[in-house]
């Protein structure tokens, strides 16, 4: 099923290809962002409950139009359960990838060989959601734990844990960064979006913002976010089968607390879905996709 906002038509999707070598579930997947350009082959990396990582390379070939795909690389010797996330750092040298075993991983790509040069170490139970922000030098990670940490990229591929963030009460399903800005939103099974930014003195780190019920918030598990482009947009969705938009013209780092805050609700979008809605997502191209089982839908 596909639906567009505001329009008569309805988007189209074509099967290309489908890539097969996980024995189990597959959890997350992320484009390398380096691979999307320059001409370099896109690269893909795949992560499941098989415990396994998985990188995947397009392959041009002179006798077919539509490239193939293949395994470059299957990274299994670093997680003991299911691995739930995978991230991409912003020049595409380093991938994080997040497990059920409370750890995540850093993978080092040099040379077409990658190499586990980090294991972060905190969380007390399952990690849910792995994010870099827009320069590569923290990284978020967030847990069943209810706690987000953020970690800091040092000389030598070091990392320091540089503030531990408590203020959900229940699972924190996933971490993004916003596009342009250091400010770190977080969602949770208990139905509530967390905004987080720096302090002023650089010392810590602060929840700026609350977008929760009563009055406008989801009622249920926030399972996903996605900001648009520019980052002044935001997309949540929601076990309470709403997408909801948020509006800001406030930096939030910038944001003093007084009044309402900088995030707005701006409107619901429902009535497209009869289940959970797990997945969101804002494309290039200004439309908001959104997936539950075996049903998308496009705004």
């Amino acid at each position: 099923m596909a639906k567009k906002l505001g329009g008569n038509g309805a988007a189209r999707l074509g099967f290309l290809h489908q890539l097969e070598g996980h024995t189990d579930r597959v959890w997350g997947v992320a484009w390398n962002p380096a691979s999307r350009s320059g001409g370099a082959p896109s690269m893909l990396a795949s992560c499941s409950g098989d415990k396994t990582v998985r990188i995947w390379e397009q392959q041009s070939t002179v006798s077919s139009s539509s490239p193939s795909w293949t395994c470059q690389a299957v990274l299994d010797e670093s997680h003991s359960r299911t691995v739930r996330a995978c991230d991409w750092s912003p020049n595409g040298k380093l991938l994080a990838t997040g497990s059920f075993d409370a750890t995540t991983s850093i993978w080092e790509h040099v040379g077409g060989e990658f190499d586990c040069i980090a294991t972060l170490e905190g969380h007390e139970n399952e990690v849910k959601s792995v994010a870099w922000n827009t320069s590569g030098t923290l990284l978020a990670t967030c847990s069943r734990d209810k706690t987000v940490w953020i970690w800091e990229l040092q000389p030598g591929n070091d990392f320091e844990c540089v503030s531990v963030l408590n203020g959900h009460t229940q699972d924190v399903k996933m971490v993004l960064w916003h596009p342009s800005r250091d400010v770190l939103v977080s969602a949770s099974y208990d139905n509530t979006i967390k905004v987080w930014a720096e302090d002023r003195d650089g010392d810590d780190w602060r929840c700026v913002q609350t977008l929760a019920e009563p009055g406008w918030g989801h009622t249920s598990t926030v399972w996903q976010l996605s900001f648009n482009m520019s980052g002044d947009q935001m997309v949540s969705c929601s076990d309470d089968l709403q997408l909801m938009v948020w509006d800001s013209t406030v930096d939030p780092s910038e944001w003093t607390g007084n009044g309402g805050g900088p995030w707005k609700h701006l409107c619901t979008i429902s009535g497209h879905h009869e289940r959970t809605i797990f997945s969101v997502h804002w494309s290039r191209c200004k439309s908001i996709f959104s997936g539950m089982g075996a049903q998308f839908s496009a705004y």
